[in-house]
């Protein structure tokens, strides 16, 4: 049992490390007046976009295998919140996917201001979540 916790948790990092970076990557490339430059970042926003499914894939995954070995947890009211809140960051995964593709297709319709509010949203998660798991405040 915990080693698949163990798992969920490397697999948590992996995935909050792209919802992290891509929004800087996307403001990078905003802010760049170099077309190589841009070119490049979206290669990396491509590549990291992949590790970040990855990432939340397994997450969820070895997620999952312990709410089925552990099926007490299901009845626990700050997993009901936990596991809404990781609806939130799916949803936001989500729109990291639209905006990988906006940026690939020269659309991008945001300011660097907006991504910087926007980077900051996962965090918000990962401190409700974090707080959650840990403090099982219901």
């Amino acid at each position: 049992m915990l080693w698949i916790k163990s798992l969920h948790i490397v697999f948590v990092v992996t995935w909050f490390a792209g919802l992290f970076y891509l929004p800087r990557l996307f403001i990078y490339d905003i802010e760049s007046d170099n077309a190589d430059v841009r070119t490049q970042l979206r290669v990396m926003q491509r590549r990291l976009l992949g590790i970040t499914h990855i990432g939340a894939t397994l997450a969820v995954g070895f997620g999952v295998w312990t709410l089925i070995l552990v099926p007490a947890y299901l009845h626990q009211g700050w997993l009901h919140v936990k596991l809404t809140l990781v609806l939130g960051l799916i949803a936001y995964h989500m729109y990291l996917i639209h905006l990988v593709r906006q940026f690939a297709q020269n659309r991008n319709t945001h300011s660097s201001r907006w991504l910087r509010v926007f980077n900051e949203v996962p965090a918000a998660f990962l401190i409700a979540i974090v707080l959650l798991a840990v403090l099982k405040p219901f």
